[in-house]
């Protein structure tokens, strides 16, 4: 068999995948209480215009930006946002099932134990919403440590894209187009926290329980990553 074989039919057998694993394991761990907080003041600071001078909306946009400790808590966002960046290209890397469950690996079965739900609402939720969660990420960077996204004017020296394109990567981060979608940001900003949760209980299930990843290995006879 073939790596690309391996890769398509099983590919938690492969070295890299494992490897892949644990770096998004990691950092996964170590980043999901500071990926919560900003997951829930983010979803809440959405509505900001429409609740413009709230004293507690004001708290959580301060919060949002610095964690409430000026410059330093600016330079942390920034590595937040890396971390986010890194948590979704090391997810989407490790998503792949095989040919045979991927299907399984888009829905959530509710029906199940609280493990294979937990491991299939990280799952389905990283695949449905890896993109919003991504541009949450890059852009978080993008506000903390602006210079190297103006490298692409090398790229681009008439600036006919990077600009606008560094403009709409704000806007999206923020969401405000209107009230309908300013609804749905507030909705997949709690993703984020919610794959946080799922993320840190599939490392507990791991590390202290000593038990699959995936507990879906146990009744398939996979190898657990």
């Amino acid at each position: 068999m073939t790596r690309w074989q391996q890769w398509l039919e099983r590919p938690e057998k492969l070295f890299v995948q494992n490897v892949v694993f644990q770096v998004h394991l990691w950092i996964g761990a170590a980043a999901s209480a500071y990926i919560l907080l900003m997951s829930i003041s983010g979803s809440a600071i959405v509505f900001r215009n429409e609740l413009s001078g709230n004293s507690v909306i004001e708290w959580l946009v301060r919060l949002h930006e610095n964690l409430l400790a000026g410059t330093a808590g600016h330079f942390v966002n920034g590595i937040g946002g890396m971390c986010l960046t890194l948590l979704c290209l090391t997810g989407a890397m490790i998503w792949w099932p095989g040919t045979k469950h991927w299907r399984r690996s888009l829905t959530v079965d509710w029906s199940a134990h609280f493990a294979r739900i937990n491991w299939d609402l990280h799952s389905a939720l990283g695949f449905w919403c890896f993109i919003f969660v991504l541009v949450w990420g890059i852009s978080g960077i993008y506000f903390v440590f602006p210079q190297p996204f103006y490298s692409l004017l090398v790229f681009d020296p008439d600036d006919r894209f990077t600009d606008p394109g560094l403009f709409w990567l704000s806007r999206l981060h923020f969401g405000r187009f209107g009230w309908f979608i300013e609804g749905i940001w507030a909705a997949l900003g709690l993703v984020p926290a919610i794959l946080a949760f799922t993320g840190v209980f599939v490392c507990c299930r791991r590390m202290i329980y000593k038990k699959p990843s995936n507990p879906r290995t146990q009744s398939e006879k996979l190898d657990p990553l």
